[in-house]
């Protein structure tokens, strides 16, 4: 277990190279200089938190440990202070070869281009839906009542449950993938609820099919055999999971840039060509997701001896921070050329809803642009971030219109 004081609080980092723990305030409020110290004087780090785990910082570090699934398994993908047995499965990315491939193709065709391309109308017209809750009041909130609702309403149209149900979602992921971090109890309560309502949809589709991800899940099969009620059910875990806080963040921490980088938004609006190339940039400054690996055979990375029995922690954003792999890694540059970034991971578990959240992000930010092209952040309230495996902005006070900025 982490080790604590006293009264019940995390003790605070003494040595980021042996002691990091990246529920550290420091951490969620501004990580950058703690990866760019540790890449220039300990670039894998270790803690004795979380019953020991390790801590690449330079993108060829984090890059040969992703592609090493061998000594690095994927059956647990999250640094907690507790260890579940057997750890929560949410297939393909907790599947290690030979039983990823197929689980990953059963996925694959529900989120190519084509597919993606089908849901686009409709998220702008969500956008703009948004917008015009706020749009009189000249302030809103860009993280709590907009990039938060995108992923959200989104994700729930393509599984074909309720869009009123997005905040039972985000309640459990923030139950599991932030709180539940440190608090056994209450990921496991995340964790039920979310079972029990994904387990009486997947009832549902068995007997009324539908024209939706969770009926197209429940009858996809490895070698001719229907998927088992527990694969289905670990299956929409993860596409219920993935596919809300990852996009939000990246959605809330690009309207966070603009805010506070006003000349990259005006180049925006009179260059929208620019568009994709400024998302791709937006993904690697501010990429949200950090994954796990637990180590199953002792290894060696760069001369750093890896043993077994402790997890890693893959910081894709800090390998995105890497000045060795990026020119200039620490600015945002967005019409840059070469962008090879780890946004959405590396190896064999990139993420198979890539094409989607390009898609809503950069509907998002068109359309915010389009609609609010003048805006900046509000100094009289604060800018908050989350803490864990996905970190974003959870609020992002905005004041728009000429006159306000």
């Amino acid at each position: 277990m982490t080790r604590s004081t006293t009264n019940g609080q995390r003790p605070p980092v003494g040595d980021w190279a042996t002691d990091w723990d990246h529920l550290d305030p420091r951490w969620r409020n501004d990580p950058y200089p703690i990866w760019d110290e540790l890449r220039s004087t300990c670039p894998i780090a270790h803690t004795r938190r979380f019953m020991g785990a390790y801590l690449p910082t330079r993108y060829e570090d984090v890059r040969a440990i992703a592609y090493d699934t061998e000594r690095f398994s994927s059956r647990r993908v999250i640094v907690r202070d507790y260890r579940l047995d057997p750890p929560p499965s949410t297939p393909p990315i907790t599947a290690d070869p030979p039983e990823h491939k197929a689980l990953k193709q059963i996925l694959l065709p529900l989120f190519v281009p084509g597919e993606i391309a089908k849901i686009e109308p409709q998220t702008r017209r969500l956008c703009n839906e948004l917008i015009d809750k706020f749009m009189s009041e000249g302030r809103c909130d860009a993280a709590q009542q907009y990039s938060r609702n995108v992923p959200v309403r989104v994700i729930a149209t393509m599984l074909g449950v309720p869009k009123d149900d997005g905040d039972l979602f985000i309640r459990w992921i923030h139950e599991i993938l932030e709180v539940g971090i440190k608090n056994e109890e209450i990921m496991r309560d995340g964790m039920d609820a979310m079972n029990r309502y994904l387990a009486a949809e997947i009832e549902k589709r068995k007997d009324a099919p539908r024209d939706d991800l969770i009926t197209k899940v429940v009858s996809g099969k490895i070698n001719g055999e229907r998927l088992t009620d527990e694969l289905a059910l670990g299956m929409l875990r993860l596409l219920l999971a993935a596919g809300i806080d990852t996009t939000w963040s990246a959605i809330g921490a690009a309207l966070w840039h603009l805010a506070r980088v006003p000349q990259d938004a005006k180049r925006l609006v009179a260059e929208p060509d620019l568009m994709s190339t400024a998302i791709e940039e937006f993904l690697r400054a501010y990429a949200p997701v950090t994954m796990a690996r637990e180590v199953v055979k002792c290894a060696e990375i760069n001369g750093h001896p890896i043993e077994a029995g402790n997890m890693v922690l893959l910081a894709f954003p800090a390998a995105n921070r890497d000045p060795a792999m990026f020119p200039d890694a620490d600015r945002v540059i967005i019409d840059r050329k070469e962008n090879r970034h780890a946004a959405f991971s590396l190896g064999i578990h990139r993420c198979i809803g890539s094409n989607l959240a390009r898609m809503e992000l950069t509907v998002a930010v068109q359309e915010w642009l389009k609609r609010i092209p003048d805006f900046c952040l509000d100094p009289a309230r604060p800018v908050t971030w989350s803490e864990g495996t996905v970190r974003g902005p959870r609020s992002v006070p905005i004041l728009f219109g000429k006159a306000a900025c």
